[in-house]
């Protein structure tokens, strides 16, 4: 037990952080009130005090942590910062279960965007702009954050920071010093918020509706203050802004940084994913365009563009917006924009799946070993931006499918047996571990995931937090080998 009190140390100094998370919601609670700032303050005591008993307690225990440390307090700050989360729902929404409460916090802090609740244009504005703030806060990683702003916890940021960043190649850095990298990524996540921000502004959203609709793009989590989602605005205008915006979040922020920094787009050139990634969405835009059309589900192809655009977009980025609902769709159309969210996204961004590094090295592995029957004796190397990718990180890729393969099938099979209906559970599962939002049929676009019991919802909120960790990083702490000595 003594040697988890550490880490218990630094948990502690990062829920007394997050504390403060809810003073802006508090804040807009009381210039508008919307009768929701008691609830805010019960949460900002309740965490702080928790954090600071917990800091204080356990402060002759700290130390520089250890690489196995930095895996449990991943795992330990996006279970317990869900958990606090849920005080200012459970206050102010009456007869929501925390079950229900702690599945929508979830949602947020790992950009899913799948919701429980109904109603959204009724709730307290402050309720809907915390949601969409977890989006925003779990978008960059919330470890980031703690290793940008920490400092003065004496600890050292680098095992957090490599557990909790997405992309199988984490040992690249942007400056030379973990907290300058950290610090980077946040003020370049910060700067393309606020264009995303003033864009949603300039196209016709109201002030709040497009802090938090950026908050929600950047963050790549479809929560909205509406229940109809971007269908509410109805607005052309509207949705370009987002497809734009959620295309650059859905892009490696290492990138984003370094361009910015450089004033050049020449990061964007050699970035090995982003031109794959733009490229493959296009070609499924044009695809699922020209299918509608085809299908008769649109009269026109121009219309056909604009519902297919958003939606494949929106889903192959694992942001989960709609603007309409798309499981009326045939169902080839949904089915692709499914296997799109699984592997489009860039290593680095915001996104959910696996990514599209692991998808071109697992490609690249293939044609390799096809070529290897061909010239058995061979010496065939893979390169990706030029550079060569060691065997290492291929069978860490390979591992890492077939975990993620067998982890989809077990919660299918599970969500199966309780109950639900074979699409609407493996759509559920997909949508969950690879942190899209909505699925199929009964957790469709147009309805909501309250229609799952108690245990499948927590099957789904396990899923969440699986695919935002990415497997390992969750999966290591239930080894026995992890807490041998």
């Amino acid at each position: 037990m003594r040697k988890v009190l550490p880490v218990i140390h630094v948990l502690g100094m990062v829920i007394m952080l997050f504390s403060l998370t809810m003073l802006a919601p508090l804040l807009l609670s009381w210039w508008l009130q919307d009768g929701a700032a008691s609830a805010y303050d019960e949460a900002v005591g309740i965490s702080f005090v928790t954090g600071f008993m917990g800091w204080f307690g356990t402060s002759r225990y700290k130390r520089e942590l250890k690489v196995r440390d930095g895996f449990l307090l991943v795992v330990l700050i996006w279970t317990s910062l869900a958990a606090f989360s849920t005080i200012p729902l459970l206050v102010q929404i009456p007869g929501l279960s925390f079950t229900d409460a702690y599945f929508e916090t979830m949602s947020g802090l790992t950009t899913t965007g799948s919701t429980v609740l109904s109603g959204l244009d009724s709730l307290p504005p402050s309720i809907n702009f915390w949601r969409t703030e977890l989006v925003w806060l779990g978008g960059m990683g919330l470890i980031v954050l703690a290793v940008a702003v920490l400092p003065l916890l004496g600890i050292g940021g680098r095992q957090m920071y490599k557990a909790e960043t997405p992309g199988p190649m984490k040992d690249s850095q942007l400056t030379p010093r973990i907290t300058e990298t950290a610090k980077g990524l946040w003020l370049a996540y910060a700067a393309i918020t606020l264009a995303c921000f003033l864009s949603f502004r300039l196209a016709g959203m109201t002030w709040l509706d497009a802090v938090m609709h950026a908050f929600a793009t950047m963050g790549l989590g479809g929560f909205s203050s509406h229940d109809a989602s971007f269908a509410y605005f109805n607005s052309p205008l509207i949705e370009a802004v987002s497809i734009v915006f959620m295309l650059i979040a859905g892009i490696n922020f290492a990138t984003h940084f370094m361009a910015l920094r450089g004033k050049s787009f020449a990061p964007y050139r050699r970035d090995p994913e982003a031109g794959l990634f733009l490229g493959v969405l296009l070609v499924s835009v044009l695809g699922v365009a020209l299918y509608l059309w085809r299908m008769g589900v649109y009269p026109d192809f121009l219309t056909a563009l604009r519902f297919a655009s958003f939606n494949t977009v929106s889903i192959a980025t694992t942001t989960g917006f709609s603007n309409t609902d798309y499981n009326q769709w045939p169902i080839f159309a949904p089915l692709w924009l499914l296997f799109l969210c699984s592997f489009a996204s860039s290593s680095g961004s915001t996104g959910g799946g696996i990514k599209m590094i692991r998808a071109q090295l697992l490609y690249k592995q293939v044609y390799r070993e096809m070529k290897k029957l061909l010239h058995p004796d061979g010496v065939m190397l893979t390169k990706l931006g030029g550079q060569v990718v060691p065997n290492k990180i291929i069978y860490a890729v390979l591992a890492f499918l077939f975990i993620y393969v067998v982890s989809i099938v077990s919660m299918t099979l599970v969500l199966t047996a309780s109950g639900l209906d074979v699409v609407s559970a493996f759509s559920a599962v997909v949508a969950s571990i690879n942190n899209t939002g909505p699925g199929l049929n009964q957790v469709g676009p147009a309805t909501t995931y309250a229609v799952l019991t108690d245990f499948q919802t927590w099957v789904c909120i396990f899923a969440m937090l699986l695919g935002r960790l990415e497997l390992f990083t969750l999966l290591i702490v239930f080894t026995p080998a992890f807490w041998r000595k």
